[in-house]
């Protein structure tokens, strides 16, 4: 039911990787900021009310998702359809021509990607059982959270738990790398001709790599998109205790960027940042958490 998360009770056995738990409370929500999208609907920033819950400390990853699929059965939508989009620096420079994304042509679609062969035929995950999965649609998460007794995030809670209690830029400050430090695996250099790997990693990293922020979460900024529970659209400027989005929509939020985030065209790398995609989108850069009652 999209109405709805679907609902995890309080003290229940869960499934899945270690949660972190969230205090109930109130904090800014939304961003202002020169790098924000107001198209978007970053803006405004509202106070938000929530009630203490709990969410994963780390993307679920590619061990976890084999654990759900071998259980039940469950095919992703991507296998389904045969395909999925790649991203075009991480396929093999023989790789024969492929279609591309109109608006985004570094987006290659690929037959037989799926979060079992993340580029293709040629590719496994067998190196990276700790690596989020990705390649999921918001349907195929949403089915993992009921079979681990949680759910996905609404846009609010993933949103607190990404600032960490910070109302910077970053949960770590407003320095995107403070001391020339990275915190995060997005993309240096210049895109999509060449990355400085300064943070070490070209595609997806460990789901536990870099600090946790304050609150125990790990990589909530770059790596992978991440989908939440809400539909996707403007934000309410006085919204409602444990907001929940639009009760209707045609895409499904994302949020937190990914290993291809570049401030020169996609800086929603941020907390606050989020973008919509249809339920049934599926990419080598999209994954997700969960979340569950306190």
């Amino acid at each position: 039911d999209a109405a709805r998360p679907a609902p995890a009770a309080a003290g229940a056995a869960l499934r899945g990787g270690r949660m972190v738990g969230i205090p109930g409370g109130g904090f800014r929500m939304g961003s202002e900021d020169p790098l924000a999208y107001p198209g978007d609907g970053e803006a405004p920033i509202r106070a938000v009310e929530l009630a203490a819950y709990r969410i994963d400390a780390c993307a679920v990853t590619n061990a976890e998702f084999a654990e759900f699929a071998a259980e039940t059965g469950y095919v992703t939508e991507a296998e389904r359809e045969g395909w999925s989009f790649v991203f075009a620096g991480l396929l093999p420079d023989d790789f024969p021509p492929t279609r591309a994304a109109a608006d985004a042509p570094w987006w290659r679609q690929v037959p037989e990607a799926s979060w079992r062969r993340p580029e293709g035929p040629h590719s496994g995950i067998d190196d990276r059982l700790d690596h989020p999965v990705v390649h999921v649609s918001w349907s195929d998460a949403a089915e993992y959270a009921l079979w681990a007794g949680k759910r996905l995030p609404t846009e609010a809670q993933w949103e607190r738990a990404a600032r960490g209690g910070s109302d910077d830029r970053w949960p770590w400050g407003d320095e995107i790398a403070p001391g020339g430090r990275q915190r995060m695996n997005v993309w240096q250099g210049v895109f999509p001709t060449g990355n400085a790997l300064e943070d070490g990693w070209l595609g997806t990293c460990p789901a536990d790599a870099f600090e946790p922020n304050r609150l125990g979460a790990f990589n909530m900024c770059g790596n992978v998109w991440e989908w939440c529970f809400d539909w996707h659209g403007l934000p309410d400027p006085d919204p409602p205790a444990d907001p929940q989005g639009p009760a209707w929509g045609d895409m499904k939020v994302l949020k937190g960027g990914s290993y291809l985030c570049h401030e020169s065209y996609c800086a929603r790398y941020r907390p606050a940042g989020r973008i919509g995609q249809p339920p049934d989108g599926t990419a080598g850069n999209i994954g997700f958490r969960c979340a569950a009652a306190a």
